[in-house]
């Protein structure tokens, strides 16, 4: 795999499995701020079966998506499952009546959310399962992950996890967590404008981990946004299209799991994959990030 490739080899290392660079997110499968049930159920089937239909063979989940709802829709969807298909889940949240995020890192709670997980999936050991720091919930933030960490790796020990991930975490957590388990993926947010993570990528991809972006779209003031629409107009492609193009040119160990609830976006994105950006096109997206209204 190498970045100086026009199209961009479309595979990875996740877990021991080589996935392709282009996953699918399924967050959005569930209801408005990601709770309750879809809007189409029927449609939100059908993107699942679109998904693999593509290649695609990385799903990212959790059950606190609905909650519950986007795991059983990937079950009655796909199960019995692909082979070669990697499910990746995460825990230490639930969600409160109203749709609010709740962490959730007690023993009780961990245990609990990795039985669900087991059971809406329809699975008898999960792949993958990250576990998200809740220290604050819109962003990383300082604290120790030791308690919630060793909890998981017991699970791993028991045979319910297979490998175990980071989500939402600072690069203090990261080497916490590596002294604790092996972590074989990280995600975070990170995109044009939201560069925070750029030496944590370098770092992970010195040691083959995956780094798994997510809200490639996420926090764009309107002279970002003008700039990146710009840049689409003169490939003739998407915004979507082209921040998803820039990242998976960004380093070789990030995978994108950009999520939808519509198969014609599901296809508008993973042609993302095939989009060449010219130099010209890198100068301009490389720049976003400094254009910030003074």
């Amino acid at each position: 795999m190498t970045t100086r490739s026009a199209t961009f080899p479309l595979t990875g290392t996740l877990a021991g499995h080589s996935v392709r660079r282009l996953g699918y997110g399924a967050m959005q499968l569930a209801g408005p701020n990601v709770f309750g049930p879809p809007k189409d159920r029927s449609e939100a089937l059908a993107v699942l079966r679109a998904v693999i239909a593509s290649g695609v063979n990385h799903i990212d989940t959790s059950d606190f998506y609905g909650p519950h709802v986007t795991n059983q829709l990937i079950r009655e969807a796909l199960h019995p499952y692909p082979d070669d298909l990697v499910i990746v889940t995460k825990v230490s949240a639930r969600r409160g009546n109203d749709g609010s995020w709740i962490p959730a890192f007690s023993r009780g709670e961990l245990t609990e959310a990795v039985h669900d997980n087991l059971r809406n999936l329809g699975l008898d050991v999960l792949e993958v399962v990250n576990l998200r720091s809740m220290f604050d919930v819109e962003r990383p933030k300082e604290g120790s992950l030791e308690a919630p960490l060793t909890v998981l790796a017991e699970l791993q020990h028991q045979g319910l996890i297979r490998h175990i991930g980071l989500s939402n975490v600072t690069p203090t957590q990261i080497a916490e967590g590596r002294r604790i388990c092996e972590i074989v993926c990280v995600q975070n947010q990170y995109n044009l404008v939201h560069r925070a993570d750029d030496d944590v990528i370098a770092a992970l991809a010195r040691d083959g981990i995956p780094y798994v972006p997510f809200f490639p779209l996420g926090g764009f003031t309107p002279l970002q946004s003008s700039i990146l629409s710009d840049v689409a107009r003169t490939l003739a492609a998407t915004p979507m299209q082209v921040a998803l193009a820039w990242l998976l040119r960004r380093a070789p160990n990030i995978l994108l799991i950009p999520g939808t609830s519509s198969r014609l976006h599901l296809q508008e994105n993973l042609a993302a994959a095939a989009l060449n950006l010219p130099d010209d096109a890198i100068t301009a997206l490389d720049g976003i990030s400094d254009r910030v209204p003074k």
